[in-house]
């Protein structure tokens, strides 16, 4: 910052802890010192709309969204009479289902308890845009909407980034964190020049969520056509066909 001729400003400025509940318990300072100023630790900080906690749960950015996209279904809800089916979907899609599908690769991994907000929020779109009770069941509802669960979304989301990591179209950091798989030996799996590596991780509660090994185990998971397809658009197409059955 000095060599930038940039000022600490105390009030805008956030530090966090991250690590297990064990790691953190053990942690005796309650602040970090930059230069005379310093920072205490908080339990969450917000970057780029997406609010991270100290144990990387994502609970508060799940909370959050729900929240976000509930005030506008209600908001949307008011005005449905109005609307034709084609209407609402569009607006259900523009102010919901982007801030559902906003960094949704980040919850890959986490528990189905955890997603499960998020799903209740896209099942209560649903029924809000083909007009239908609570007490219907929503399977069919997202068929016909052409609508990915919440967790096929986030898998979806996830397998497209690979896609665009392996194809150039990626930004740097996040290419570089995976890597094609080369086997030591002749295997019959050697053909498949499109398998990614797993890396070693230490943590199964955090570790396994790391892009670095999400991407992979997801992608590696997908049939042989759909990881050699030609264009964005045909892995796309055959991404989400791939995942519609999996509801």
């Amino acid at each position: 910052m000095t060599c930038n001729k940039l000022q600490l400003n105390a009030d805008k400025t956030e530090a966090m802890l991250v690590g297990t509940k064990h790691k953190l318990a053990s942690v005796s300072t309650d602040s970090i010192t930059l230069g005379e100023t310093s920072i205490p630790f908080a339990t969450s900080v917000k970057n780029l709309g997406v609010t991270l906690d100290s144990t990387l749960s994502m609970q508060n950015f799940i909370s959050k969204t729900c929240q976000s996209c509930f005030f506008h279904l209600r908001r949307i809800g008011l005005i449905r009479k109005f609307l034709s089916t084609d209407a609402a979907a569009k607006l259900v899609t523009s102010f919901v289902l982007s801030r559902l599908d906003y960094c949704n690769s980040l919850l890959a991994g986490l528990p189905a308890s955890s997603i499960q907000p998020l799903q209740r929020v896209q099942n209560s779109a649903a029924r809000l845009v083909l007009k239908k009770k609570k007490s219907d069941h929503v399977s069919p509802l997202l068929r016909s909407l052409h609508w990915l669960p919440v967790s096929q979304r986030i898998e979806y989301k996830t397998d497209l980034l690979c896609f665009k990591c392996l194809n150039s179209s990626a930004p740097e950091y996040l290419a570089s964190s995976v890597q094609l798989y080369t086997p030591s030996r002749s295997l019959r799996s050697s053909s498949d020049t499109l398998m990614l590596r797993l890396p070693r991780f230490k943590l199964s509660s955090v570790g396994s969520r790391a892009f670095s090994v999400s991407g992979p185990t997801s992608w590696n998971k997908l049939p042989l056509s759909i990881r050699h397809a030609s264009t964005l658009s045909a892995f796309k197409t055959s991404l989400k066909t791939h995942l519609f059955p999996n509801q």
